[in-house]
This record gives structure tokens, sequence and C-alpha cells, in this order.
């Protein structure tokens, strides 16, 4: 509504097509494996979170094939901090039955680089997940200048 010409009618318009995107793009990624499509869940999770103004923490569950059985918001925080508890993400993952899962969050910042507490959690969801059999495949952090995969960073 900051745009000229711009009034509350045609700012829900544009909100409306945003949510009927963001739902049609998660009914593909359920239709295949989220794994073997790396382009489709980059494209999803970005336009997730391009317009976020608050840090949101994800959790994508996968099940044994890889096939998406629920995204979740875990949480939602400030301009530059989302909580994660690594045992509600344990919970969460035994009720759903999933076999894996992928962590995303977004950087409102810009700046998807991984920080020392981004790896320390990252690495204490794993811990938790261990005796469970439940692995992470990914970390993902979003930002405007692009995503940062955990995994291709060798970050874990």
């Amino acid at each position: 509504m900051k745009v000229d010409g711009v009034g509350e009618t045609v700012a829900a318009y544009l909100k409306a097509i945003n949510e009927l995107h963001s739902r049609a793009a998660l009914e593909e990624l359920k239709t295949r494996e989220v794994i073997s499509s790396w382009s489709a869940l980059i494209e999803y999770v970005r336009r997730e979170f391009q317009h976020e103004t608050r840090e949101q923490f994800r959790v994508i569950f996968l099940d044994r094939k890889n096939q998406l059985i629920l995204d979740e918001i875990t949480g939602r925080g400030t301009v530059d901090h989302a909580p994660v508890y690594p045992r509600e993400i344990a919970r969460r993952a035994l009720e759903v039955q999933c076999s894996s899962l992928i962590l995303v969050h977004n950087h409102p910042s810009g700046d998807p680089k991984p920080s020392r507490a981004d790896i320390e959690i990252t690495r204490e969801i794993i811990d938790v997940l261990q005796p469970f059999d439940i692995s992470v495949h990914d970390h993902l952090i979003v930002g405007m200048s692009g995503v940062v995969s955990f995994r291709s960073s060798g970050l874990i």
C-alpha cells in the first residue's frame, strides 16, 4: 500500500495471489520426491520466505521415500532470532512418523550465511534425532541473496 495507486483492495488481492501460489507449490512438492527435486525445493523455500520480515524456523518432515509428510512452522521470532527447541522437533517427528527431515529458516537481514548459533542448534537437533534413526538431510538458510545449504557447505 506504500506504492502510489495501491489501496487495500489491491494489496489484499496481491496477498491472495501469493497464498494461492504457495499452496500450489506445496501441492506440487507433495506429488514428488523432495530430495530428488532440489530445484523445486529451493524455489519453494525461497517463495515461502521472500517477504518475511521476521525470522521463522520450519521443518519439512519426510517419509522413507522422501515424500513430503508435513511442512510446519516450528518457531516465529524477531528480525534476528526464532526460537528452536530440538526436543519439540523430535517429539513432532515421532508424532508424524517421519524418517528424515529438512530444517529451513530465514535471515530477514538478507545474508544467508550461517551463524555460530545456527550451526550449534543444527548439531543439537541431529544429536537428539539420532537415537530415533531420523536423519537430517539438510538445513537451508534463506536470505534475499540466496539459499545456503549446510550439506553443500560441509556443515553437516
